[in-house]
């Protein structure tokens, strides 16, 4: 059935991407990227039925041509973190041909992007999985009506009652405050955009005579009592779809889990409270706690159910105290204790999610400069010795060939001989340079101590989450326990109730 997935995210050559390998791989095809002289091949991509450029009435005709409009881009945005691109991921309703969901992705960015001064290139995936979905990249600047790209944000400068501006010394320039050009990063936008998804796909399955639909909504806000799963992601779902067990794979079939409970406590609960309206009519309904008590009661004086061994007896306390402490009045009360557990215990989840990937993060980061800083003496050893090569190489004097010759043997042995630390030197070399932003300095100690405090409130966290799980089972158990004995009351009084309307 037609599923509701519209991310938003923005392509930034801050986190090392590159707008030009992106648009390559989305559309599988060869592109160089002239900034850096890289060529990003992916022809041999498979799964790619469609792809398009739209441009504004007022863009360069030339960018309907992928590497060129890419390119310009790269070439603008000159700054080491600039936002190269917003990227739309959608979900297409599997409903629809695929030429019912390319007019439907094209009418969608032309009516809320391209009418607003954006360029877009258009892919559109389907390896016949049952995921079919559209990648979009739009432009991030708007155009000038020369066609030549405008500025994202402008100066708005301060000025004093004479109308002169107003310097500020100790930041040695003119105040002002710097104002978008268009609305486009506001953070209402993304809601719009996400919204207008889901109301035009819904009329083109209507359209198309379908009666699914779909909705850009969370669950809270649709009033469904249902936890939402996480997107898997294209690695992800590849893995899955081998047999491979995935971290989000295992978190989705943990939410259905919980979201089976839920249906389950609907449906009984739903057959409980028909019974228990029935058998308290005319009568001032009773605590649930009165109800189990006056049940077990009964199955005391016939020596039968939790009152026939030592242990139903514990069980019997455990309920009858556990209902009037929590003020469970009725079955409601007690669906609604469990479920509110079971959405705090995914909060809690979801808080330990980020604190772990950032962990991970900082292990890494502290395990390289640690790396970098123990080895880098092997590496300026190797440095040393081969630099004394290269002297001698370019020595014309008597003997410099044989001393060069000993002189590079004396390098490659040393090399040979620490090739795991100078390899490891290397690669930590690569990793903070790509880690670090543009610093000078390895700031180890502020990681570790950003390590040291993530966790102590991960274990604080997981102590929580651990201990609300525990709290959990032992409530569902009580559950199962309620439920197996309000089900045998009812098997036991329906067959009297219906002899006695037989006579």
């Amino acid at each position: 059935m037609a599923i509701y997935h519209c991310s938003i995210k923005i392509i930034s050559r801050g986190k090392g991407k590159s707008a030009v390998a992106a648009a390559a791989y989305r559309a599988g095809e060869k592109i160089t990227n002239e900034r850096d002289g890289l060529t990003h091949d992916y022809t041999r991509k498979g799964g790619i039925i469609h792809t398009e450029i739209l441009l504004p009435d007022n863009a360069p005709a030339e960018y309907s041509d992928r590497a060129v409009l890419w390119n310009a881009v790269e070439k603008i945005e000159n700054a080491k973190n600039s936002q190269l691109s917003r990227e739309l991921e959608i979900a297409l309703p599997k409903e629809l041909t695929i030429m019912q969901s390319t007019y439907l992705v094209r009418d969608y960015i032309k009516t809320h992007f391209i009418e607003k001064g954006m360029c877009a290139d258009i892919a559109i995936h389907d390896k016949n999985d049952g995921n079919p979905h559209a990648h979009v990249m739009l432009t991030m600047r708007p155009f000038n009506d020369d066609r030549s790209w405008g500025e994202k944000q402008k100066k708005v400068y301060h000025f004093d009652e004479q109308g002169n501006k107003i310097y500020d010394r100790a930041k040695r320039q003119y105040k002002c405050n710097k104002v978008q050009t268009t609305d486009w990063n506001e953070q209402t936008k993304a809601e719009e955009w996400r919204g207008a998804w889901a109301e035009m796909a819904n009329a083109a399955l209507e359209r198309y005579g379908h009666a699914e639909r779909i909705d850009h909504r969370s669950f809270e806000r649709q009033g469904i009592e249902q936890i939402p799963t996480i997107h898997l992601g294209a690695a992800a779902s590849q893995m899955e779809r081998r047999g491979i067990a995935t971290e989000r794979g295992d978190k989705n079939r943990e939410i259905e889990i919980s979201n089976q409970l839920l249906r389950e406590i609907k449906a009984r609960l739903a057959k409980l409270q028909t019974w228990l309206k029935e058998e308290m009519q005319n009568t001032e309904p009773p605590t649930l706690a009165d109800v189990i008590s006056n049940i077990l009661n009964r199955q005391k004086q016939t020596g039968r159910g939790y009152y026939s061994s030592t242990s139903g007896l514990k069980q019997a306390a455990t309920i009858h105290n556990f209902l009037v402490i929590n003020k469970i009045m009725d079955m409601a009360d007690l669906d609604e204790h469990f479920k509110t557990m079971i959405f705090k215990r995914e909060a809690l989840s979801k808080k330990l999610n980020p604190i772990q990937r950032r962990l991970n993060t900082l292990d890494e980061h502290i395990q390289q400069s640690e790396n970098y800083q123990n080895n880098r003496k092997y590496k300026v050893q190797y440095n040393k010795l081969y630099a004394e090569y290269k002297k001698l190489k370019n020595d014309k004097g008597f003997g410099a060939a044989g001393k060069a010759k000993k002189a590079l043997a004396a390098a490659n042995e040393y090399h040979e001989k620490h090739s795991t630390q100078i390899a490891m030197y290397d690669d930590a070399e690569q990793y903070l340079q790509a880690h670090l932003n543009g610093r000078n300095e390895i700031p180890l100690p502020s990681w570790r101590a950003e390590r040291d405090k993530l966790n102590i409130e991960r274990k604080q966290l997981d102590t929580e989450y651990k201990q609300l799980k525990a709290n959990t089972a032992a409530v569902e158990k009580i559950r199962s326990n309620i439920y197996d004995i309000m089900g045998a009351e009812r098997r036991r009084i329906e067959p009297q109730r219906a002899q006695g309307m037989e006579h």
